[in-house]
This record gives C-alpha cells, structure tokens and sequence, in this order.
C-alpha cells in the first residue's frame, strides 16, 4: 500500500514557504524513510497528506479554510517529487479527503477538530483540497512526470450505498449517499464540477469553481483510487435524519442533514471487529458504479480493503479464518467485476501488518502478519500465506459456501437495524 509521507509541518515552515525550500530536517526524515525502502527492494509508492494541516499552517492561517493552503501544498508536493521520484513511481495526492474534511471539520472527531460550522467549513476544506490536488498534479506532470516515468492520482473512500427499495425516493436518497462523500471529489476530477444535487441542495455555501478551474481541475488522476471496507442500505428518512458518529455522538445540521438519508444494515451481515458490516458483492457493485459513471483513465485500484478481528493472542492469529474468508470473498466479488468488463487494475490489501489504527491506536488489528507490540515479533497468519499464494499463481482457492455467502442476497423487508458502519459502539451495548 501506498507509504504516508505526514511531514507537512517538517517541509513547509512559514520562512521555508517564503524561501520556497524545504526545511532541511523534514527532508531528512522523508529522505531516510524512502532510502530504508530502497535497500529492502521495494519499489516504494507515496502520498503525501496528513490527516489534518500541518499545526504551523493551521496556525498561521487556519489550514485548509485559507485558499494559501493550495500554493503551500504544491510547494510541498514539488519537494516530494524532486527528492523521492527516483524511487516512487506511484503517487496519491491525498488519502480519504472525505475524513479530513468532514471528521475534521463537520463532527470535529479528527484533525483539526472544528465542529462550529458544518454548514459551511467541510465545503470549504473540501474546495481547497480539490484544488491543491490539481495543482500538484500539474506540477508533477509539468515538471516531473516526463523524467520520472510515474503516475499520480488520488484515492477516495466509499462504502456502497444500495437503495432499501425501490422507491423513487430511496433510490434518490442513495444516489444523494453517493454524491456527497465519492462525487462530492470524484465529479469535479472525472467530470469537472460538482454534482448538480449538492449544487441544488447546498446553494451558495458549496464554493464555486471558475471555468479555469473546472478546466484545470478535470483529468488530474492518472487512475481511480478507492478504500473500500463495507456496505448499507439506504432510504429517504421519514422527518429528519439522524446519524451517529465512530464515538456515539449523534450528529446533525450542516453537511449531515444536506444529503438527507437514513443508513440501514442486514441484521444477518457478518461484523468485523470494528462492527462494520461484511457485504463482498457491495465491493463489486461499487467498482461498477464507478467504471460506468466516470470511465477513469488508468482504470480502478482498490488503494485499500481488510478487515479488522480480534487477534490478540498470537496462535488465535495464526488461524485467522475469518480474515481469510473476507479476502476470499471480497476478490471473488472482484474478480466477477473483472469479467464482466470492469477496468480494475489493482488491489491493495488493508494491511500487510497490525498497526497504529487512527483514535483507536493498537487495539485493532488489521494486518496479515501478527505483531507483537511488545517485542515487535511478526508472525504471520493464514491470511498472509492465502494472499502470497494469490499474489504467486494468480488463483484464488474458495470455498463454495464462502462464495455463495459472497453474492447479493435482499434484505427481507423490515428486518433492518438501523446503525451506521462508524458507530462500533452501539453494537456493543
């Protein structure tokens, strides 16, 4: 998967953006990371975004919510390219630019923690992403891209969004789901502005695009990047609508109630550790949805899917059979996909080891290979040898019954809960 260069704050200091240089320390570190990459034979692949500013750039002038934050991110953009495009031939400008702008500035749960105006702050953080994704893209493909033989894109996150019925309003209400998180960045990248239901609804608190910009804007991604994890239902909510956030708290107002949907799941859908649901044939109809809306040059890369289970114990881990089924039926959905014309040319697995997970920190595990937090020993689980298996024959070995369990099944009618993949805590009370 594509390495996190967070170091924002490291390469662009106030004086430094002035001097248009890097500060020298930030270079350093990036420079020792990517050359540990490079003794260990990997051809390392980048992004180049924290979660939230830089703290220097917030402090200055508010971080994303100032149009400076695009000149500053080009800048720090062209310093990546020219000190590690010798090495990394796969850049991602931003990673879930959705969790940036609306856990950080709609519920205020991440980075930089604004919950004061959901109205507006999310459009306007969104706006500036956008248009600093551009400018780095062209900047790598003026200045770079011809010597260093790379491609460059961006990676969205989007769960599918399948309507509970087939009612005209739950079918709008689910194209609504998909508009404001995927179209909300992928429509002025792929099509050159932004969806005409988030222009209708939204009015004149989502910014606008000049007609220079939705020319510079369009086609700035070489591919189409996706994190991918799960799946709902969706329907026009009876009065207004309430979701609840990964730490319980209902959220409202602003960006929340201007898509005006209800999420629901299949009580009969597997859970991960993280209580998300488990919908494989959700992953195929979302690279559908995608291949035929935006026809993406370059095609699709799935930047991320996995699963979290709760394998503490290092010999529980070495059988990780629910990992194994997950993968199993996520590419088996996949791969359907596939042969039926979908242009997918990649697929990253979330995560080759167990890491450092966002707010939760070590208590979740994702990763195919155990480790040991306390020693740093790694060991690794079934689902590490299944995937070295996949990754060396190109065959996939599933059971029938994993397969079968993989397809669309409806959901019986009123046998939904209604719940929210991003609220783990609500299955657990």
């Amino acid at each position: 998967r594509p390495a996190r260069l967070p170091l924002l704050d490291l390469v662009v200091a106030p004086a430094a953006r002035r001097a248009r240089d890097a500060e020298p320390r930030g270079r350093q570190v990036l420079l020792g990371s990517h050359r540990r990459a490079a003794r260990k034979r990997h051809q390392a692949a980048g992004h180049n975004l924290p979660l939230g500013p830089a703290p220097v750039l917030e402090d200055e002038y508010g971080g994303w919510l100032s149009r400076k934050v695009v000149e500053d991110f080009e800048h720090y953009s062209a310093v990546c390219f020219e000190q590690f495009g010798g090495r990394v031939k796969d850049w991602l400008t931003f990673n879930e630019p959705w969790c940036s702008t609306v856990l950080g500035y709609a519920n205020g749960e991440m980075a930089p923690g604004r919950k004061e105006a959901p109205d507006t702050e999310p459009y306007t953080a969104a706006h500036h992403i956008i248009l600093a994704h551009a400018r780095a893209v062209h900047r790598y493909r003026k200045d770079f891209q011809g010597a260093q033989k790379g491609k460059i894109g961006i990676t969205l996150n989007m769960d599918w969004k399948e309507p509970l019925t087939t009612k005209p309003e739950d079918r709008a209400a689910a194209q609504r789901a998909l508009d404001w998180q995927l179209g909300w960045f992928a429509d002025p990248i792929w099509k050159g502005d932004y969806p005409e239901s988030m222009k209708k609804r939204c009015g004149d608190r989502l910014p606008s695009f000049t007609e220079e910009e939705k020319q510079m804007i369009r086609g700035t991604s070489d591919f189409f990047g996706l994190n991918h994890y799960s799946t709902a239902y969706i329907s026009a909510p009876e009065g207004q609508a309430k979701t609840i956030s990964m730490w319980g708290n209902v959220q409202s107002g602003g960006y929340f109630d201007d898509q005006e949907v209800e999420s629901t799941d299949d009580p009969t859908w597997k859970r991960t550790d993280m209580q998300w649901a488990v919908v494989p044939w959700g992953l195929r109809r979302m690279v559908e949805y995608i291949h035929h809306e935006y026809h993406p040059r370059g095609g699709i890369i799935i930047t991320e899917n996995g699963t979290a289970v709760a394998d503490d114990d290092v010999q529980v881990a070495k059988q990780d059979t629910f990992r194994v089924e997950y993968y199993q039926g996520y590419i088996a959905q996949l791969h359907g996909a596939i042969k039926d014309g979908v242009d997918v040319r990649g697929y990253f697995a979330w995560s080759l080891m167990d890491n450092f997970e966002w707010a939760l920190g070590y208590s979740k595990r994702f990763g195919m290979v155990h480790v040991d937090y306390t020693t740093q020993k790694r060991t690794p689980k079934a689902s590490a040898k299944m995937f070295s298996k996949i990754a060396k024959t190109n065959v996939l070995t599933i059971p029938l019954s994993v397969l079968g369990d993989s397809g669309f099944v409806p959901i019986k009618p009123g046998a939904g809960c209604k719940t929210e993949k991003d609220n783990p805590q609500q299955h657990n009370e």
